[in-house]
């Protein structure tokens, strides 16, 4: 059985009923079969099984759960900035790691493919109305993360020189700028003697509107209740291998007709480039 993100996206298609009637999106009925871990609370919060062939699909994509109950807001990314893709072998560190040894058990050779892609299922309610995306991490990291990071602490470090001797900030940012790339120097517990608590640094990420694609006035071809999948698509080449893939998808898993139904177009991030977008209604008219 082949396993990808494609072929996850036809099960919610499959299962759309339960998009709009569960409390929560870990109660969705995910295929247990094509997870290699779940890990609910930490990211990620499930990722698919690796393919021996990975020459079409390779899965393995690392997937995080985005639920909304009450608006059309993407909720906070809490302690993992969000990324397109991740090296596994940052996830899987430690004697006793949960992920590594839940990918162990299903069969994975988890570093025959060590850099991940990355989806966050994203799901926002508005009263009556539903949106749901499988949206590729690109939709979020506009910028590099490493960059991010350390131009957030910049503008901190330069408000808190604010008035001192411009040499003096030039001088630090250009000692401890190496130092602010790297969220796991942040992650760390650290404890300091003498002192009763130990302390560690929390970075909490939130969606401007420009990021946030249930925005219904940002995006408005993302419609209510509808089901979408987004994934960076830059040339005609790309698009045509996206689309190949997604309908191969519903093939293998028997839903052709289901495929014929879907919606495919072109949407502008605001920015960052062109994504394809494959759209389902979520409700029968």
């Amino acid at each position: 059985m082949i396993h990808s993100v494609y072929h996850l996206f036809c099960d919610l298609v499959v299962n759309k009923k339960h998009l709009t009637s569960t409390r929560k999106l870990t109660q969705f009925p995910f295929d247990k079969k094509i997870l290699s871990c779940r890990n609910e609370g930490k990211f990620p919060d499930f990722a698919i099984r690796l393919n021996k062939d990975k020459s079409v699909y390779s899965g393995g994509e690392l997937i995080e759960l985005k639920d909304s109950s009450s608006s059309y807001t993407v909720s906070s990314f809490n302690s993992t900035i969000p990324t397109g893709e991740k090296n596994i072998g940052s996830l899987i560190e430690g004697k006793r790691n949960r992920i590594r040894e839940q990918m162990e058990k299903a069969g994975d050779d988890i570093l025959s493919f060590p850099l991940r892609q990355v989806y966050y299922l994203v799901r926002g309610k508005k009263g009556p109305k539903t949106k749901v995306g499988l949206v590729h991490g690109k939709f979020f990291e506009t910028i590099r993360v490493p960059e991010l990071i350390s131009k957030s602490f910049f503008q901190a470090l330069e408000e808190a020189t604010e008035g001192a001797d411009p040499q003096l900030f030039n001088e630090l940012k250009e000692k401890i700028g190496k130092l602010l790339t790297n969220q796991e120097t942040f992650s760390k517990v650290r404890t300091i003697n003498k002192a009763s608590v130990s302390l560690r640094f929390r970075i909490m990420t939130e969606v401007l509107a420009e990021g946030n694609i249930l925005n219904t006035s940002k995006y408005p071809q993302i419609v209510d209740d509808s089901l979408n999948f987004f994934v960076p698509c830059h040339s005609p080449q790309e698009e045509k291998l996206q689309i190949e893939r997604m309908k191969t998808a519903f093939e293998q898993r028997g839903q052709k007709e289901l495929y014929g139904q879907l919606s495919k177009f072109t949407l502008q991030h605001l920015l960052n480039g062109p994504f394809l977008v494959f759209q389902f209604p979520l409700k029968s008219h």
